[in-house]
């Protein structure tokens, strides 16, 4: 079937194509919203995500595993999107699509003190890694100048994503809820954070199937092998990941 729609039609580009692109509009979003929803019960600030992490650390691992996967798998995603956008408007796709990507960098950053203030819960307590934490809390580190960009860039693509047409307007406005994100270390769950995730599935898991649905489809036979070069690349890189 050929998607010849202005507001769900995506440009055949060779990088990141229509199914790498494709399948990070669709898993991204729908990953982060399942992790915003798992620590949906614990309190916001730092020291109430420590202590959960003490008494559920199996919940909070795929919690927080699911939110940083999803940001760092929505990167391809936007390339794709922000190619859309520049058709139209290269100036909104080049400084929209360029602030979100660094901004996923941040949040892939983020997620990394996470990842290390959590296995301090695991090693000395949640009392002793929630002082180490408060501590350290407002020490400098570059991320920290693409605060804006986390902020900004999913704005200036929402824009660029209606000016386009690429997306109507309830769908562009979904879109800039993903602004409201709460960033920095160690955040929890908050009606904003639900309402960004939520906004980025409304936004954009429609425009991955429709990618995903464009052009010729491949045999089944094509989509199988695909498929299982895809788990044994994957498998391999977990098992060279574990090995260290």
């Amino acid at each position: 079937m050929t998607v010849t729609t202005a507001s769900i039609a995506l440009p055949r580009t060779a990088f990141p194509g229509r199914w790498v692109g494709g399948a990070s509009l669709v898993l991204g979003p729908l990953l982060l919203l399942a992790g915003v929803l798992l620590r949906l019960r614990f309190d916001f600030f730092f020291p109430a995500q420590l202590s959960a992490y003490g008494h559920h650390p199996g919940l909070m691992t795929a919690s927080y595993s699911l939110v940083s996967a999803g940001w760092v798998l929505l990167w391809p995603g936007v390339v794709l999107l922000a190619a859309k956008i520049g058709e139209s408007f290269r100036e909104l796709a080049l400084w929209g699509g360029t602030l979100t990507v660094l901004g996923l960098f941040a949040r892939a950053f983020h997620a990394g003190v996470d990842h290390l203030a959590f296995q301090l819960v695991a090693v000395q307590g949640a009392a002793s890694a929630t002082r180490t934490v408060s501590e350290t809390y407002g020490a400098f580190h570059i991320f920290s100048t693409l605060n804006a960009a986390i902020m900004g860039g999913w704005l200036l693509l929402a824009i660029g994503a209606y000016r386009s047409q690429v997306l109507g307007p309830l769908r562009a406005a979904a879109l800039a809820l993903a602004s409201t994100m709460p960033l920095g270390v160690l955040k929890g769950t908050t009606p904003l954070s639900v309402a960004a995730a939520a906004g980025l599935c409304v936004a954009l898991v429609p425009l991955g199937v429709a990618a995903l649905r464009s052009g010729a489809t491949s045999r089944a036979a094509t989509v199988a092998g695909r498929l299982l070069l895809l788990v044994a690349v994957g498998t391999a890189m977990f098992l060279f990941g574990q090995a260290g």
